[in-house]
């Protein structure tokens, strides 16, 4: 395939990229997830070692002892609770929260599977003596935005949860992860639902944002 082909494939996977939330039954094929963990690994890796493992959890039976920490549903009350704490400003992102607190357990239970990225940190990640021992951390997410954009090119949807409370530790007894390995968030991947609403990204200047030679 000619470059031009390829950059329009890349930047219509890159508009076309939203979290959905709500998912069918459908399957995919495993190998379509081979693809996208591939494209994964692609990104730029912190030490060249590419020291980053994918648990994959289809079993829905584990999927729900996985997801015993998070709440099946939020209340009202308790919605109301969390964004007057979080001290929103803006409506389009209380709006955002709005719909994507209620299903947070639920669309990680019902998309096609949930992928766990892990990646290895040798000290400790909330405690870093410098900016270099977030390498690792850094380079995770270059991983997990491949992952993201090559859902959207297989045409698939991605919604992920960074983990909260003793998530993580659950997440590791019940699926033995092995020590020094970190898991910074759960992702769902499958087959968007008919109805799944599209977030909508905040409008944005280019212009001013960039800021050539000084600010």
């Amino acid at each position: 395939q000619d470059k031009g082909g390829y950059l329009m494939e890349f930047y219509s996977a890159v508009y076309a990229r939203r979290t959905i939330r709500d998912f069918t039954d459908e399957p995919f094929e495993p190998e379509v997830l081979r693809r996208i963990l591939a494209a994964g690994l692609r990104a730029p890796s912190n030490d060249h070692l590419r020291k980053w493992e994918f648990v994959v959890v289809t079993d829905r039976a584990l999927i729900d002892q996985l997801l015993k920490k998070i709440p099946k549903s939020v209340s009202e009350k308790r919605l109301d609770f969390i964004l007057n704490s979080m001290r929103l400003k803006n409506e389009e992102q209380k709006k955002m929260y709005q719909k994507a607190i209620p299903l947070q357990r639920k669309m990680l239970s019902t998309s096609g599977c949930l992928v766990l990225p892990l990646f290895y940190q040798k000290s400790d990640l909330l405690a870093p003596k410098n900016i270099n021992a977030l390498n690792g951390f850094a380079s995770i997410w270059c991983c997990i935005e491949n992952i993201l954009l090559a859902c959207a090119a297989e045409d698939l949807g991605c919604a992920l949860r960074i983990p909260m409370g003793d998530e993580v530790a659950h997440a590791t007894e019940v699926l033995s992860l092995p020590k020094g390995y970190t898991l910074p968030c759960f992702l769902a991947i499958g087959h968007p639902a008919d109805a799944a609403p599209l977030p909508q990204q905040l409008p944005f200047d280019l212009e001013s944002k960039l800021h050539f030679n000084q600010w």
